[in-house]
């Protein structure tokens, strides 16, 4: 297919519905005038599918298509179909002109559509296989709100849409929501790369104040061994020209000028000292301080790449979540017993879902508060690795996994809180250690 049938096919560049926002991947896209009947400014379809007949992506209005390719296809795979159709530019063109030219063809029912419609089954064919047992708009909103709740929103985002019981007003809900998903993932990347370039600017400062520092303590220890240097030499040549008058030595106590440049000498000497005592002491505070300051940007880098990790792994979640054992880090971690001590019963499940994607078997014990604390050597034994958080687990629950871990040999890592982005960024660890081995 040639690009003639495209005008401007990988070239839009401010096309009002395609651009990325931060974070998700999702795309970035705006409500209709509010007075606009709900079908025309959401859903609408060119025409009514028959019964039981799942919508096709081409019958959905122009303004779905932006959040459909953003949110449910990545670039690689969108490449990958325009690449079917002849455009072979696309191999090359920026991830914006790829949004934009998925987007216009998801319109066009002759013109890829159709490929891109088969690409979408494709990739969510579990989920679409989950929302197909829905027989009512409740059902299909219920499983919707399941998914969510698990953090699989693309594969449940398309199946939910094409599902022939969907209404209009779940469209509208399932938009709304991913639309402000996008918005509260960015929002979150941006504040710790504001507090990052925050303390870079506040170290940068404090050395060039240290720097200041050091140059005026150098001239002023300059200064004091210039001037008495120039004394003593003075005073040397006085001695010596006073001497030559004479024709004997000075007695020293009988010459009050001699006193007095001794004393006045004295003083400086004894003002040059404490100056130079003051900034030496305030150089030390300073460098303590920029060690400090320094302890903490490592501290605040070192919990930023942590936060970019769990987003990462989020991310892969919420955009691969129904490919499959596997699926989000490209090896699974299928014959694992994973051991959980600790937790959040409300997030045990959306937990158990995530290591069951990976292939993995999660055992659980929630560290003594109901369970008997004798169960944890048996548990523990049966398992690969133990994970627990170290926010909601007992002191003497912590300590007695770590000992029966070093005792039996088995690997043990404790994470930053008991949510589920921790979680799967210990998984995306896991399989990375996994595919090593």
């Amino acid at each position: 297919m040639s690009e003639r049938r495209f005008p401007g096919l990988l070239q839009l560049p401010s096309a009002p519905h395609a651009t990325s926002a931060a974070g998700l991947g999702f795309a970035s896209f705006t409500l209709a005038d509010q007075r606009q009947p709900v079908r025309t400014r959401l859903s609408a379809r060119r025409a009514a599918p028959p019964a039981r007949q799942r919508t096709k992506i081409w019958e959905f209005g122009t303004n779905l298509h932006c959040s459909i390719v953003g949110t449910c296809l990545s670039t690689g795979e969108l490449r990958q179909v325009l690449g079917r159709i002849g455009l072979t530019e696309a191999a090359a063109a920026s991830e914006h002109d790829v949004h934009a030219s998925g987007v216009l063809i998801a319109g066009k029912h002759q013109d890829g559509a159709r490929l891109l419609h088969k690409a979408l089954d494709r990739r969510h064919r579990l989920a679409i296989n989950r929302f197909d047992k829905a027989k009512s708009a409740e059902e299909v909103r219920s499983l919707w709100r399941e998914f969510v709740q698990a953090g699989d929103i693309p594969g449940a985002y398309w199946a939910a849409l094409t599902h022939p019981a969907t209404t209009d007003a779940m469209i509208r809900e399932s938009f709304i929501e991913v639309h402000m998903l996008s918005h509260l993932v960015g929002a979150a990347n941006r504040a710790d790369i504001r507090r990052l370039r925050q303390l870079e600017g506040e170290n940068a400062a404090l050395q060039e104040k240290v720097g200041r520092q050091q140059h005026q303590l150098r001239d002023a220890i300059v200064s004091r061994d210039t001037t008495i240097r120039e004394l003593s030499r003075a005073l040397e040549q006085r001695i010596v020209y006073r001497r030559e008058q004479d024709g004997e030595p000075q007695v020293p106590d009988s010459d009050a000028g001699w006193e007095a440049l001794a004393a006045d000498l004295k003083m400086r000497l004894g003002r040059s000292e404490s100056r130079r005592t003051g900034l030496e002491q305030r150089l030390v505070e300073l460098r303590g301080a920029l060690a400090n300051e320094r302890e903490a940007r490592k501290a605040a880098e070192s919990q930023e790449r942590g936060l970019r990790d769990e987003l990462d792994a989020i991310e892969a979640s919420l955009t691969n979540g129904a490919a499959g054992v596997g699926g989000e880090w490209g090896r699974d971690l299928s014959g694992l017993t994973l051991l959980y001590v600790g937790g959040r019963p409300a997030q045990l499940a959306h937990i158990r879902s995530a290591a069951e994607r990976q292939g993995a078997t999660l055992l659980h014990h929630d560290g003594g508060i109901e369970e008997r604390g004798g169960l944890l050597p048996g548990l523990v034994s049966r398992a690969d690795a133990v994970l627990f958080p170290a926010d909601c687990i007992s002191h003497a629950a912590m300590s007695l996994v770590k000992r029966l871990c070093r005792q039996m040999g088995k690997r043990f890592r404790p994470l930053r809180s008991a949510g589920l982005a921790p979680f799967c960024a210990a998984l995306k660890n896991l399989a990375a250690h996994v595919g090593d081995a």
